[in-house]
């Protein structure tokens, strides 16, 4: 398992198509994060906020789904990619909780284990939805 992480990381490295595709991949992050807290941040104003985040959650994922397809691997959305995408996603969650309780029991701050775990989960969730995306 640890070879094919490094051999997809490697890919990654020396591949320009790669490259571009995690740069979108990263913007594309950046613009789901801005699409959650924009529809909670309105959202709060009207209704009680853990409704208002669920919503907000909901509308990214949707919005991150459609935005991965069309602009980070530049492919036609498809019921597949879409269960594929919810899968990865839950594994990402897993690795988020897995990790950032791994950082607590080493002693490592509460406010810098949540950048370590978010950069290697990132690095995981690229590499699975490469391969997700992967075209045959």
């Amino acid at each position: 398992m640890n070879e094919k992480i490094q051999s997809a990381v490697s890919s990654i490295k020396h591949d320009d198509k790669g490259k571009a595709q995690f740069i979108r991949f990263v913007l594309n992050g950046i613009f789901s994060a801005g699409v959650h807290y924009g529809v909670y941040f309105l959202l709060q104003l009207l209704i009680e906020v853990n409704t208002a985040y669920a919503i907000g959650y909901i509308v990214s994922f949707a919005a991150n789904f459609y935005t991965t397809c069309l602009f980070t691997f530049r492919q036609k959305p498809t019921w597949q990619k879409f269960i594929g995408f919810s899968g990865s996603h839950g594994i990402n969650f897993c690795l988020h909780i897995v990790l950032f309780w791994c950082c607590m029991q080493l002693g490592i701050h509460r406010l810098i284990a949540p950048v370590i775990v978010m950069g290697i989960a990132m690095l995981v969730q690229f590499t699975i939805l490469r391969f997700i995306f992967k075209k045959k």
